[in-house]
């Protein structure tokens, strides 16, 4: 069996950023609309107003304090409330292939290797442009990758299964390098117009790049251990899908968009999330006092907060469980290693740490790394 490492990471961030106090602007212009509209229906008693939003209420739920997107206009547009994002032939590069090979080729530089020594590309998203040809296939093409590529998707936990399955072929010799791509168009399939969730998601590209751990020189992460684990709930769901046409439901439903029950996911996941982690790391002989850094899935503030110090038995000391959610929001898989690529730098030799992602399946998880 050999040696697994992660030498190299790569986020690509869109130039469009919208603040909560853009945001509010733009979600309050159309439930004033939506009000003045069912007017009548509201004073009857038929319907409710669509309530006012604030960004206030958004940093209080989630840490929040802006999003990245791949188109802004769109989204701020009251009469529209979603991406304008224009068609593409199908001989030109989709949009998830475009984004996720700005990634791959910043994971890469960092690693010093060329595209051509990959042996293997995995697109691990929580929804995919189409369902084929697989976009792992389209990347691998773009970038001049060898060997070969698929999809995978599970959903917010996508990053960390994708890298459990490429360190395990790594380990078994199959291959010897892998990247991991997560490009997340989360714009797409959030519903801007429901003020629980409007201000939750946003877009990015991450990769991590993951190698035989044999005669490496750069700086890198040893990739000590993974683990993965899944328990069926629909409180997080989405819809959408080819079936919709058999169905005779082709107009604009609501659930082909994000839905959750917020506070059923809220209960649900946090005492899963932290018994994954403390068995890992009790299986692994890890103690929380080795560990020098969390990079955990950034979906919720308050979440990470209550799990950093489940695991470590005390509040995380200052940047110890890093967060970078209130600059891009929920980015869905792409999260915990937006964090780990921004705040790993620092570690030296010997220093220990977790990457841990988790959400709708449910599903979770975690991969242990230690610096050299």
């Amino acid at each position: 069996m050999f040696k697994v490492a992660i030498t190299g990471t790569g986020v690509f961030t869109p130039k469009d950023a919208i603040t909560n106090d853009e945001l509010v602007v733009a979600f309050n212009a159309y439930a004033d609309k939506q009000n003045a509209k069912n007017a009548d229906a509201i004073a009857a008693g038929d319907m409710d107003p669509v309530p006012h939003s604030s960004a206030d209420f958004i940093v209080a739920a989630s840490g929040i304090e802006q999003r990245y997107v791949l188109n802004k206009s769109g989204i701020l547009d009251p009469d529209r409330m979603s991406p304008s994002l224009a068609p593409r032939e199908d001989d030109a590069p989709s949009i998830m292939a475009e984004i996720g090979v700005d990634a791959c080729q910043k994971a890469l530089d960092e690693g010093g290797i060329d595209a051509a020594d990959v042996d293997l590309v995995i697109c691990a998203a929580s929804n995919h442009e189409r369902a084929y040809p697989a976009i792992a296939v389209e990347i691998q093409q773009l970038l001049g990758a060898g060997g070969f590529a698929f999809d995978m998707n599970v959903a917010c936990s996508s990053a960390t299964f994708g890298i459990q399955t490429a360190a395990d072929m790594i380990k078994s010799g199959s291959i010897r390098r892998a990247l991991v791509v997560n490009p997340e168009i989360c714009s797409a399939h959030l519903e801007w117009r429901d003020r629980d969730c409007h201000f939750i998601f946003g877009d990015v590209a991450t990769a991590t790049l993951l190698e035989r751990d044999e005669g490496l020189t750069k700086p890198h992460f040893k990739v000590k251990s993974t683990r993965c684990a899944t328990q069926f709930s629909n409180n997080i769901r989405n819809n959408n899908g080819f079936l919709r046409r058999a169905h005779d439901q082709m107009g604009d439903q609501r659930d082909m968009q994000f839905m959750q029950n917020g506070r059923k996911v809220f209960k649900e996941v946090l005492p899963l999330v932290s018994r994954h982690i403390a068995e890992h790391m009790a299986d692994e002989g890890v103690q929380a006092d080795d560990l020098n850094r969390l990079w955990l899935h950034q979906a919720n503030k308050t979440m990470n907060d209550y799990i950093g110090k489940k695991v470590l038995g005390r509040e995380p000391a200052e940047g110890e469980q890093p967060n970078i959610l209130q600059d891009y929001a929920n980015t869905s898989s792409a999260g915990s290693i937006i964090a780990f690529s921004q705040n790993s730098k620092d570690l030296q030799a010997g220093d220990t740490g977790i990457i841990c992602s988790f959400g709708a399946g449910y599903s979770v998880g975690s991969v242990i790394v230690t610096r050299s």
